[in-house]
């Protein structure tokens, strides 16, 4: 669960690689055999910290491969774990002679016990759940036994469907039961308690359907895929097996843009849907198509068109995206039933949510700027486009020029990106100097410098981050602290993760590949240090001013990973502190001091703290009057919390005028930025942040006029 965590969270600090190993010749008919053969080739020699793979190496592939199939016990018996065992601590002879037989085993019963799980739930589904029987459900799977029985089994998925069904049949009972009070209930609605309880099973079966057919849809690649990250997670969290279609994925990801139509797409059943059509592309240019749409088929410029109804999502979206000026036809259901065919000139989509974004902050008639970024995006196979250096820099400009007199770097929430745009943005905020240290396994470390003198904003600065602030955004704070550039406020620490990536193609290393596309290894190979010489790897970095938030308590950061490295420091960068103009230790004082009287923050506080409780609840009862006591208490406490989203900071939030022009033709980008800046209003943080730099400036004003009078 960690471990998908990270991968869900993390756009990890990355560089693309030219491939520096050695020529070895892999020679096999077997495509996954060649893939093991590769990465652990990979592996071995481009780590950061290679691993021996022994025995006890093998013991921990085949616990965690396991755990990754099946997590909740739910369709391995104990038996087949015993069978499995007979290769627990022959793994690692496997590796090294590229042999998969544990993974055929495994993968074989896994679609066996699966095609059986089929039957089990929907028999489970088809009998009404007794929710006066006193009995509860753990949900902490991890230490249980794998059932010894089919009929244990079976009795499991009775409890795990129970569960997920209660609260559908809680929340059912409780809108019947209202609508009966003021005798308004729908007509066609349930007439009784069993009518609700058979509505509820028929949801959760709904929800399992669909899940079985996402499951339907994957292939043995997509099995041994799982398998091989299994093998390659054993060496850190950051190091990863893209097969060819995540690595697109990636991309487009860390660049924030693709080619394509626009549109996000949805699998339901054997139905394709457009769930979402992204500002700017394509199909929001030619409103074309619109949300509830289902694709039918897909022609390629003058080809005869292709159906695509129960084809897998992953194929379907293939043949819809393609290069920047091609044509597709889709065949399309629209909402109200009717089918046409629809042209669409294919254009490069950019995912606005992906990049940096600013506002205009007002109080008491002053101006202050915040910038925004999700993440260190940019364009690897051409930096000289966007990316989130160059366009912070622009919105820097133009804060300026809207008479800003602090700027705020929002960086909570963003898992990272790209080492050469967090080095150039840095430089933004200083004249020059060492902003991150840089050390490969064996070699000397070095330095990364900002040498542009130019410094674009030389005012107060304050840079927001919590728990999932990581890896670049984690460079950037650090230098800054390390500087006394900026205020840094947020967290106890941030996530952690003070490792750099190396993305290796692996069709690189193969001399002749009748494969096709073998995909990329993102490979950690180096760790990045401060300028002060400490890692930031486990430790993060710890806020001058520290504030609770909602992950407070939550186990979340690279210390709550699988099979981190270990921190460690070098001998710090040859830097100068900024020129102290302002009264730092004070500023930073004087914050900490009103974050610990204020309201909001110890309400935060309480409900992280809830929050944890919540989540260490891991007995549940399945007794529907015990359960909804519990839901009850459980209600009212989320409802007492609600009040944290009445919070109002009286600031005033303003687009740019750059924006405020798009507004006219984007209704969508309005809505988008109104929406944001509503949010922002009632941030405890962001209010805090004008404070500290409404201090800075004061400092400032105060360290003139000190200044003048000594003069």
């Amino acid at each position: 669960m960690k471990r998908n965590l990270a991968y869900a969270l993390l756009v990890t600090l990355v560089a693309v690689a030219s491939c520096s190993f050695t020529n070895k010749s892999f020679e096999t008919s077997d495509k996954d055999k060649l893939l093991l053969d590769l990465i652990t080739y990979v592996l071995e020699r481009g780590h950061y910290e290679p691993k021996d793979i022994n025995d006890k190496f093998s013991a921990e592939v085949f616990e965690d491969f396991i755990d990754v199939l099946d997590p909740t016990k739910r369709y391995f018996l104990a038996k087949d774990i015993q069978e499995f065992e007979k290769y627990k601590y022959q793994i690692d002879d496997q590796i090294k002679n590229t042999e998969i037989t544990f993974f055929k085993l495994v993968h074989d019963k896994l679609i066996q016990r699966i095609e059986e799980a089929k039957d089990i739930y929907v028999d489970v589904l088809a009998k009404p759940f007794d929710y006066n029987r006193k009995e509860t459900i753990n949900i902490d799977y991890e230490d249980q036994p794998f059932s010894a029985s089919k009929k244990d089994l079976k009795e499991r998925w009775r409890l795990q469907l129970k569960y997920a069904t209660i609260g559908s049949y809680g929340n059912r009972v409780a809108d019947f039961k209202e609508g009966s009070e003021r005798k308004d209930a729908k007509e066609d609605g349930p007439k009784s308690i069993e009518e609700i309880e058979i509505a509820a099973r028929e949801t959760t079966k709904s929800t399992l359907d669909e899940y079985f057919d996402f499951i339907d849809d994957l292939e043995r690649k997509d099995w041994f895929v799982q398998y091989i990250n299994t093998i390659v997670d054993e060496f850190d969290p950051h190091t990863f097996y893209f097969a060819p279609d995540d690595k697109d994925k990636f991309d487009a990801s860390i660049s924030g843009k693709y080619d394509g139509i626009g549109a996000r797409l949805q699998k339901r059943k054997d139905q394709t849907k457009i769930v979402e059509v992204i500002s700017g592309g394509p199909v929001w240019r030619a409103q074309s198509l619109e949300v509830g749409d289902e694709i039918l088929k897909v022609g390629q410029e003058d080809e005869q068109p292709v159906d695509i109804v129960g084809m897998r999502l992953d194929d379907a979206i293939k043949m819809i995206k393609g290069p920047k000026g091609t044509t597709v036809k889709l065949t399309v259901k629209r909402v109200d039933g009717s089918i046409e065919t629809v042209a669409i000139t294919r254009d490069q989509v950019e995912l606005e949510e992906s990049y940096a974004k600013s506002a205009k902050i007002i109080k008491d008639d002053r101006n202050f700027g915040l910038i925004n970024l999700p993440k260190f995006y940019v364009d690897f196979n051409d930096y000289s486009k966007r990316n989130a250096a160059s366009d912070v820099a622009k919105e820097v400009a133009r804060l300026k020029e809207n008479g800003a007199e602090g700027l705020i770097l929002d960086l909570r929430d963003n898992g990272g990106g790209s080492l050469k745009t967090v080095v150039e943005m840095a430089g933004l905020f200083i004249k020059d100097g060492p902003i991150v240290q840089v050390r490969s396994a064996g070699k000397k470390k070095e330095v990364h410098e900002d040498k542009d003198e130019r410094v674009q904003w030389d005012g107060p600065l304050v840079i927001l981050v919590n728990e999932l602030s990581a890896s670049a955004s984690e460079i950037l704070a650090a230098a800054m602290q390390d500087y006394k550039r900026a205020v840094v406020i947020g967290s106890k620490q941030t996530f952690g993760k003070g490792t750099v990536q190396n993305i290796i193609p692996l069709d690189n290393i193969v001399r002749s590949n009748d494969y096709g596309d073998l995909g990329a290894i993102k490979l950690t190979t180096q760790k990045f240090y401060r300028i002060n010489g400490g890692s930031t790897q486990l430790e993060g970095v710890k806020s001058d001013v520290v504030v609770p938030d909602r992950y407070s308590y939550i186990d979340l950061g690279e210390r709550d990973q699988e099979n981190p490295l270990a921190w460690d420091k070098i001998s710090p960068a040859d830097y100068q502190p900024w020129n102290g103009y302002i009264d730092y230790e004070q500023t930073v004082s004087n914050s900490a001091a009103r974050m610990a009287a204020n309201p909001q923050i110890k309400l935060i506080e309480e409900n992280a703290q809830w929050l944890k409780g919540q989540q260490d609840q891991t007995v549940v009862s399945l007794n529907y009057e015990s359960y909804k006591k519990e839901e009850a208490k459980s209600r009212k406490k989320a409802d007492y919390f609600k009040k944290l989203s009445d919070y109002d900071s009286h600031l005033s939030f303003k687009s740019l005028p750059y924006e405020e022009e798009l507004f006219t033709k984007d209704s969508v980008l309005r809505e988008k930025r109104n929406r944001w800046h509503k949010d922002l209003a009632k941030d405890v943080y962001i209010e805090e942040a004008i404070n500290v730099l409404q201090d800075l400036k004061a400092n400032t004003l105060k360290q003139g006029k000190l200044a003048s009078v000594k003069g």
